[in-house]
């Protein structure tokens, strides 16, 4: 009597117990019910199980974060809000769980069980459960982790990232609430800007359109490509050096190689033959009196052969096969 009574109540239990184990479609149809509320699920231990449990046919996404100021886990709450726009973003396009994913939070005070099961002695971590029966059953039940330092925590990362891994399903975008305050300081920083130059406008209009202040500025640009300013940023020459004697040299021997302190002096050398020669050719013209002419013209004459004979000997001196030379910088 009493074998019979212990096996009665032995396959009571059993049957109590398969009746109590849900199918993976019951369980997928929960907790997509509960997304309703909540699209990114808050977990703890025995859900996490139930969640992530064998067999199932649904990929499950699950954010183990450490929130709690204790932990000091500024990236855990910087990335939270990302984390719960994906998760909504998710839900609203795929309302009817087409794609068959869900999304879970774990906070560590609430799975200590589960963080130390995974061994885990950082957060945050994504996992992501891919499905282990049906058609997008993986050949590997384990999940697939995230990893944060392959650039920045944003939610359309980790949904690119989702994404590879739901080859043939419905992978909704990300979309961001509008940031009405945003639009509203650009919206007034764009009136400011506008009024602020429809009001100087009379003032800054005659200085645009002046030809002389366009033509300073393109003599000036010209002035330093052409002396060798870009070649500075590019090979990121010093500024002067030593010539091992106690001295200082201000130019570098070659073609090939410059001072910064170099392009400096050849620019104000072709800054000094420009002015030369557009005072040579445009305002002794106009001199009315003509011994002031005349001695203008000696004095910007003497000035342009001594700087073009100082700069032929820079060039003598960059490479000594230069044939080139004026007096009296031989």
């Amino acid at each position: 009597m009493r074998l019979l009574s212990s096996l009665l109540g032995a396959c009571l239990f059993l049957g109590l117990s398969s009746a109590a184990k849900k199918t993976t479609e019951e369980r997928f149809n929960e907790f997509h019910k509960l997304s309703k509320s909540s699209p990114s699920l808050t977990l703890k231990d025995s859900s996490y199980k139930s969640l992530t449990t064998t067999p199932r046919d649904y990929t499950v996404a699950v954010l183990l974060t450490a929130l709690d100021a204790r932990f000091g886990c500024q990236l855990c709450r910087e990335f939270q809000p990302e984390w719960d726009l994906l998760a909504k973003s998710w839900f609203k396009g795929d309302k009817a769980g087409e794609s068959r994913l869900l999304f879970g939070t774990l906070d560590f005070e609430k799975g200590k069980d589960v963080f130390a099961s995974l061994g885990l002695q950082t957060a945050p971590v994504v996992m992501l459960f891919p499905p282990t029966e049906g058609p997008y059953a993986a050949s590997s039940p384990e999940p697939v982790r995230y990893d944060f330092t392959t650039g920045a925590a944003a939610a359309e990362n980790i949904h690119a990232w989702v994404s590879r891994h739901m080859a043939g399903r419905p992978t909704p975008p990300v979309k961001r609430p509008i940031n009405y305050m945003r639009w509203a300081t650009g919206i007034t920083a764009v009136l400011g800007i506008v009024t602020a130059l429809a009001t100087a406008s009379p003032y800054i209009l005659p200085i645009l359109q002046n030809r002389n202040v366009w033509a300073s500025i393109s003599l000036v640009s010209v002035l330093l490509f052409t002396s060798g300013h870009m070649f500075n940023h590019i090979r990121k020459v010093p500024y002067i050096a030593g010539d091992g004697k106690g001295g200082i040299l201000y130019f570098d021997r070659g073609f090939q190689s410059q001072f910064g302190l170099e392009t400096q002096i050849i620019a104000a050398i072709y800054g000094l033959l420009a002015f030369c020669t557009i005072t040579l050719a445009i305002k002794v013209p106009r001199m009315t009196d003509a011994k002031t002419q005349q001695a203008t013209v000696l004095i910007w004459g003497a000035v342009l052969f001594l700087m073009y004979s100082f700069l032929l000997s820079v060039f003598r001196f960059k490479n000594s096969g230069y044939p080139f030379s004026l007096p009296p910088f031989m």
